[in-house]
């Protein structure tokens, strides 16, 4: 590697040396957001952590955004051509993962000053796990996205079990451990087999290679596989049975992280790889993810109904959201490509938003997680629950929201491609979503409740909140910037499709 290529990586190394330098930092220091001997938080440490992984984002933010002038149609070295793409579909996701990451920042403020637990590699880890999104997104080659991949799910089980004196996280750390391995395995396998078949590992030259068969039973294998694996990372039925166990035993900011970042990297490169390098045996893998876009609708919405515990009732809601995703994948179409677009970034805001007002209700590590806990918040803090109305009533899909346009493009899409029995699923289990998000609506307004969750309203939380509620807003009263973004985002990608669309 040359040093002209480190401008095409800038970012990632900015990232990965502040990553280290979070990691380091209470070595250097005395005793500054490390556990005391009493066990006593060292609030100050946690401060300064904060607004140093902050200045991070920042300078990630500014190479990002530096980098951007070198897109044209997709901009790589000689280097990393066969491996590592700055194009416009990784830089819209990189700036979504760092806006993602501080509004992250913000929520794990008050939640780890008033913990045992130091601050520094806990924002390390989220770093290391931002770094792994980023080379994710950008990457071209199945190598590049497996190890983006890994850095990205080492740093999400530790996270997952980092308040490790308490029973619930390590639990939680455990099973996604041992599940997450499991699809690891799945997923390098498949990859392998794709590799025996087409002698490459570079997405647009599988796509080359693929337009030359008519069928290969090891290689369709391979698809599948390589799919399976991606399914465990967005959470899609049947591979999801690790989400509500996670989602409940993470602590909370972890919860968010992993409902949000985490999943909208998981959707980029599912786009990706299969958008651009399955394209030619689209028609074995389709009928497979609508299967599985069905259940996953079908399963996370009816099973959410039962719940009362919030993180557990948002696991199942996440597991149908996959499914709506899977709509704009099977699609492969341009309209299906940039309804994910949209959507990842209509579903991040409005989940960050509900995540907010959960943390909310109480300092406590489990808090605020049963839905008797919103019981009279509109008479405690009646703005914020508002708030969460509109955040619920974008996962739904209704109108005015962010989250109405999202859901227009992705069933749009399915219809296009043919799926419109899917479609009708669709719109029928976002009815059924409905039903168990206006629990929470009854909790807030039609009951009194005893008080007893104290509201929080610190400023991170509360500026956490109003940045969603305005985007949720915004975007759903004037879709036309974020609409106009995607499509500029995904012009590369969309590109690449009608190419494909032209050798068929």
């Amino acid at each position: 590697m040359t040093w002209g290529d480190t401008i095409y990586l800038l970012p990632e190394i900015v990232i990965s040396i502040g990553a280290c330098l979070l990691l380091i930092a209470p070595v250097m220091r005395r005793g500054g957001g490390v556990v005391r001997a009493s066990g006593a938080p060292s609030g100050g440490g946690a401060r300064t952590a904060k607004w140093t992984m902050l200045a991070i984002l920042v300078l990630t933010a500014v190479a990002v955004i530096a980098s951007s002038g070198l897109v044209a149609d997709v901009a790589q070295t000689k280097t990393f051509a066969s491996m590592f793409a700055l194009d416009s579909f990784a830089i819209f996701f990189k700036l979504l993962f760092i806006a993602t990451m501080a509004m992250l920042v913000l929520l794990s403020d008050d939640y780890l000053a008033a913990s045992r637990y130091s601050a520094w590699e806990y924002y390390s880890l989220l770093s290391f796990a931002l770094c792994g999104m980023m080379f994710m997104v950008s990457g071209v080659h199945l190598a590049a996205i497996y190890i983006g991949l890994e850095l990205l799910s080492l740093s999400s089980y530790i996270l997952a079990g980092y308040f490790k004196n308490e029973l619930k996280s390590t639990e939680a750390a455990m099973k996604y451990f041992v599940l997450g391995t499991v699809s690891s395995a799945i997923l390098l396998y498949g990859i392998s087999l794709i590799y025996g078949v087409t002698g490459t590992l570079n997405l647009m030259r599988i796509a080359d290679a693929m337009s030359t068969l008519v069928t290969n039973d090891a290689l369709m294998f391979g698809i599948m596989l390589l799919g399976a694996g991606l399914c465990f990372k967005i959470a899609a039925a049947p591979f999801h049975v690790w989400t509500p166990d996670v989602y409940e035993g993470a602590p909370t900011p972890i919860t968010a992280f992993l409902s949000t970042a985490s999943k909208s990297a998981a959707f980029a490169i599912f786009a990706r790889i299969f958008y651009v390098g399955m394209h030619h045996f689209r028609l074995d893998w389709q009928v497979v993810l609508a299967i599985i876009a069905a259940l996953s609708m079908i399963i996370g919405n009816l099973a959410a109904i039962t719940q009362d515990n919030i993180k557990r009732m948002l696991a199942y809601s996440s597991i149908g959201h996959a499914g709506y995703v899977l709509l704009g994948i099977i699609s492969v179409s341009e309209m299906g490509l940039y309804g994910v677009l949209v959507y990842s970034v209509v579903y991040v805001f409005a989940t960050l938003g509900i995540w907010a007002t959960v943390l909310m209700l109480s300092k406590h590590e489990y808090a605020g997680e049963q839905v008797s806990d919103f019981e009279g918040l509109h008479r405690r803090a009646p703005l914020w629950a508002f708030a969460m109305i509109i955040f619920l009533l974008s996962l739904g899909g209704i109108p005015p929201t962010a989250g109405f346009i999202g859901k227009y493009f992705l069933f749009y899409a399915a219809v296009g491609a043919g799926f419109g029995w899917l479609a009708i699923v669709a719109v029928l289990m976002s009815a059924v979503s409905m039903f168990f998000y206006f629990r929470i609506v009854m909790a807030m307004y039609l009951r009194d409740g005893d008080g007893q969750a104290e509201v929080v309203s610190s400023g991170g939380l509360k500026l956490v909140a109003a940045i969603c509620l305005v985007v949720t807003l915004l975007f759903g009263i004037l879709p036309g910037p974020l609409v106009e973004q995607a499509k500029i985002s995904g012009g590369w990608v969309a590109k690449r499709v009608a190419a494909n669309n032209a050798q068929r």
